[in-house]
């Protein structure tokens, strides 16, 4: 099985904390990219080889800044170079001020059958402080939408850690999304990243980052509230209701190959990585000299088992032990349990058959756990 990425950098406006690739002002050139997109597809569809795409994922960015007819040009042309008849899964991220039943409807007939949107807060204060374009009535009207649109696979994002944002108010969105009736709840701590405006704000002083102690207490609390309400904690940051996990991004932690397209898009396709610079006219320069902008990364075997690590020790499975030495070798292995012995003894990991996996306790530190499994070069 394979899956298949595209990016569509285009917002309406930046949110604070973001570092994605995304442009503000250039939906103008929307149409051309989309052109480039499909020119792309068609130069790459031989990375996926033989292996059925099984699902599909259409990320940003905003990508439900999207026309009807852009949207109708992307899905029909991706459908004439992908045998796309047995996808699993068709995710599309949305703003909540974006959507009308009317635009969900014609995102359904094109074979959408999973939203995931930005919420971030349901309170409106909050959502003004880090720059959102909707309210929280909106995204309560959003999932409505979506929901009578037919579509009844709905994730929304929650981020805790926000600048004024209280335990109390941070209960009041975790209880307000469960009220929605979504199916997967994805929430993930504000983070302060280089370059962002919310950065040079905390730089300046003029925003304050929340306490270490209050994000732990809003971590745990949120995991209390989940599971009360029978959601699975199958990844650090991602809960759903049974048979609702994602399978575009649980792939991503299997190794699963993967096409990306876009503009700093990644593909994987099981052997070598690559990726598209993160710059919308050179893409669509390139592109439409029918010229691939993908750079493939090279990769030393410390760094691929690096990646493991990271990526599965976020999961609920673990890391399989087993697996990495067959796939790195004994020397790997053994540095593997060395470290995480002590992790083990102290009660940050557990060991259950032939997986790591992190404890509640772990999972809070779980930055530092996974950095002292990774490759030291001894």
């Amino acid at each position: 099985m394979a899956g298949i990425y595209v990016h569509i950098p285009f917002c309406g406006q930046r949110c604070i904390y973001c570092d994605f690739f995304s442009t503000v002002g250039l939906q103008h050139l929307a149409g051309d990219y989309v052109n480039a997109l499909l020119v792309e597809a068609r130069l790459r569809v031989a990375e996926l080889g033989k292996d059925a795409v099984r699902t599909l994922y259409v990320g940003g960015g905003t990508p439900s800044t999207l026309s009807a007819e852009q949207w109708q040009r992307l899905i029909a042309g991706l459908r004439e170079r992908f045998m796309l008849s047995e996808l699993d899964e068709f995710t599309v991220e949305v703003n909540p001020d974006d959507v009308t039943q009317a635009y969900m409807e014609n995102l359904h007939r094109l074979g959408v059958n999973r939203v995931s949107m930005g919420v971030q807060s349901l309170v409106d204060e909050e959502l003004r402080t880090i720059n959102r374009r909707h309210t929280a009535s909106q995204a309560m009207d959003a999932v409505r939408y979506i929901h009578e649109a037919g579509i009844d696979n709905v994730s929304i994002d929650l981020i805790y850690g926000l600048p004024g944002q209280t335990l109390s108010s941070w209960r009041r969105s975790v209880e307000g999304a469960l009220r929605l009736g979504v199916q997967h709840i994805s929430a993930y701590n504000l983070s302060y990243e280089p370059g962002t405006r919310l950065w040079h704000l905390r730089e300046s002083g003029a925003v304050h980052e929340a306490d270490d102690d209050l994000c732990v207490d809003m971590y745990h609390t949120l995991v209390q509230m989940l599971g009360s309400a029978n959601f699975e904690h199958y990844e650090i940051s991602n809960f759903a209701l049974p048979g609702y996990y994602s399978r575009h991004n649980s792939a991503y932690w299997d190794g699963t190959p993967y096409l990306g397209l876009g503009a700093s898009a990644h593909s994987y396709d099981g052997a070598v990585r690559r990726y598209n610079p993160g710059d919308l006219h050179g893409y669509i320069r390139s592109l439409s000299s029918g010229q691939s902008v993908a750079v493939a990364e090279p990769s030393q075997w410390w760094e691929r088992y690096d990646e493991m690590v990271m990526v599965r020790l976020r999961t609920a499975r673990g890391l399989d032990v087993q697996a990495v030495a067959e796939k790195f070798g004994e020397k790997a292995s053994r540095h593997l349990m060395r470290e995480a012995r002590r992790h083990v003894q102290g009660g940050l990991l557990r060991q259950t058959g032939n997986h790591l996996v992190l404890t509640a306790s772990g999972v809070m530190m779980s930055d530092s756990v996974i950095r002292d499994l990774m490759w030291d070069g001894q």
